[in-house]
C-alpha cells in the first residue's frame, strides 16, 4: 500500500500543480459551461480575482506533495479544495464530475500514509496542554 500511496501523492501533485499553474498561465483551454448558473460562477470569481486564491492554493499545496514536504500541510490545503470542486461540480457541473472524482480518490490513498500527522486534530477529545 506504501507504493501506491507514493504513486498517488506525486499524481496528485502533479494534477493540481498543473491545474494551479493553468490558472495563472491559461495553457489548457477549456470550453465555457453550459449551465449558466457556473458561467455566472466563474466571470464573479475570475473578476473579482478572488480565483488567484483558489490556484494559488492549488499551486502550493501540489508543489509540495511532489517535492515530499509538508504532505499534511498540503493534504489539509487540497482537501479543502477538492471539497469546493467536489461542491461545485455537484451543484452546477455535474457531468464533468469525473476529474475531481478521480482526485478525490487520489487524497483518500494519501491519506492514510500520514494519518499520524491528524491524530490530535481528528481525536474526538483533544489532550490540553497545561
Amino acid at each position: 500500500m506504501k507504493i501506491a500511496s507514493v504513486i498517488a501523492r506525486y499524481l496528485l501533485g502533479l494534477i493540481f500543480t498543473v491545474f494551479g499553474l493553468n490558472g495563472f498561465l491559461n495553457f489548457i483551454h477549456q470550453p465555457p459551461p453550459t449551465n449558466p448558473l457556473a458561467l455566472q460562477f466563474f466571470v464573479s470569481i475570475s473578476s473579482s480575482h478572488f480565483a488567484v486564491f483558489f490556484f494559488a492554493v492549488q499551486l502550493i499545496g501540489g508543489l509540495l506533495l511532489v517535492a515530499g514536504f509538508f504532505v499534511p500541510l498540503a493534504l489539509t490545503l487540497l482537501a479543502a479544495e477538492l471539497y469546493n470542486i467536489l461542491a461545485f461540480h455537484l451543484t452546477l457541473a455535474p457531468a464533468s464530475i469525473a476529474p475531481a472524482l478521480v482526485a478525490s480518490v487520489l487524497w483518500l490513498l494519501v491519506f492514510p500514509q500520514y494519518r499520524e500527522s491528524f491524530k490530535d486534530v481528528l481525536a474526538a477529545k483533544p489532550a490540553v496542554q497545561e
